[in-house]
């Protein structure tokens, strides 16, 4: 068995007002179905009471969490917390959107215990906001950092996208240099990707505009972290930055390290003593196999010893931790890929370990199959 005790915990809310045009994470925007879900998602808790043993991470995720309001949160933070035990130091993190932030439901986060907040901001360009499908301006945005940090909020994570067509250099340092503005401890920048069934993707394929090139995405993609680390953040993953170690989100770390995780709710995923799980993916399926006495697990799979250490190289390709270069010393035929992608500038060895280098972030996804090829 592996350790618990540095577990996380994540709740999947499925719901949203309106779903943004470039989202393809699962989301219903029907409140009818709220009240159900939260009556299974705490059913669903109840199936692995006394099976974990601690927690030192929270993460509500969604979909969007701050669409609960105060009865709904209570009923699900109130019955989390005594059905799971958490450290006295966990992490517990709301993502929010920026018109969901009031002075009233940050005091009422902090009393239900969370201490961070993953802002939805996406830009500080209004033009930009209106292409994506946000509601919020960009004065709204900064006014919600702001009423976030009024409240007491010391740990802030703030998302934004790039890569978006017609933006170029100046547009998106603006933003950067706006957000900068505001000292967040966390800042996750994803270059845009669109996926073929959503409202932008259709638009895509319609002809209706041209997805930047990818030497413009290589080109902003080193902007961003050039810019970041010359501003004191540590360009610990692949989209993601902090001001400190201390600042990395360790929820989401838990993905990349193998570290055990629980996911509840529909579509979440779980990772456990090498056992991946994952929730049906209907919001009305997930409430009626609860309903049954089932636990709503679509899949799963187990891996052996040979494809963990495959992942532990894939992940950690992704990270500045990187990977021990022991995993491969089984493979004598590595050597010669390896040493050629140190001698191009895309990975480097230190205290035995394999790291990517800034030029091997961008290439992540494809430095696994070439060294293990």
């Amino acid at each position: 068995m592996s350790r618990d005790d540095n577990a996380g915990l994540y709740v999947h809310v499925p719901f949203c007002r309106t779903k943004c045009l470039y989202c393809d994470f699962y989301s219903v925007t029907s409140p009818v179905l709220l009240r159900p879900w939260l009556q299974a998602v705490r059913k669903e808790a109840l199936f692995y009471r006394d099976k974990w043993a601690l927690f030192d991470s929270l993460y509500l995720g969604g979909g969007t969490p701050s669409l609960l309001d105060e009865s709904a949160l209570h009923h699900l933070m109130d019955h989390v917390l005594r059905v799971f035990r958490f450290s006295s130091d966990a992490e517990m993190t709301m993502e929010m959107n920026p018109d969901d932030v009031t002075p009233h439901r940050m005091q009422m986060l902090r009393d239900f215990g969370f201490n961070r907040i993953s802002l939805g901001v996406q830009s500080l360009q209004d033009e930009e906001l209106a292409w994506l499908g946000r509601r919020h301006t960009a004065e709204q945005a900064e006014n919600a950092i702001r009423m976030i940090r009024c409240t007491g909020f010391k740990n802030l994570g703030v998302d934004l996208i790039y890569g978006l067509p017609g933006q170029d250099r100046a547009t998106w340092l603006r933003t950067l240099q706006r957000i900068l503005l505001h000292k967040p401890e966390h800042l996750s920048c994803y270059m845009l990707t669109l996926e073929d069934r959503t409202p932008l993707g259709r638009m895509r394929a319609e002809g209706k505009f041209i997805q930047v090139g990818e030497s413009d995405q290589i080109r902003l993609f080193l902007l961003t972290s050039r810019f970041l680390e010359e501003h004191g953040y540590i360009h610990y993953e692949v989209s993601n930055f902090a001001r400190d170690a201390v600042s990395a989100s360790r929820h989401n770390q838990k993905y990349w390290n193998h570290t055990p995780y629980l996911g509840l709710g529909p579509a979440a995923h779980s990772f456990r003593d090498g056992v991946r799980w994952w929730n049906v993916s209907s919001v009305e399926d997930y409430c009626m196999r609860i309903i049954r006495g089932e636990k709503p697990v679509e899949g799963s799979e187990i891996l052996n010893g040979e494809q963990l250490q495959l992942e532990a190289v894939y992940l950690g390709l992704r990270t500045k931790r990187g990977f021990n270069i022991a995993l491969l010393e089984k493979n004598t035929q590595t050597g010669t890929a390896l040493n050629r992608l140190i001698r191009s500038g895309y990975l480097e060895v230190r205290d035995n370990r394999v790291i990517p280098t800034r030029r091997g972030y961008l290439v992540a996804d494809r430095l696994p199959m070439e060294i293990l090829s």
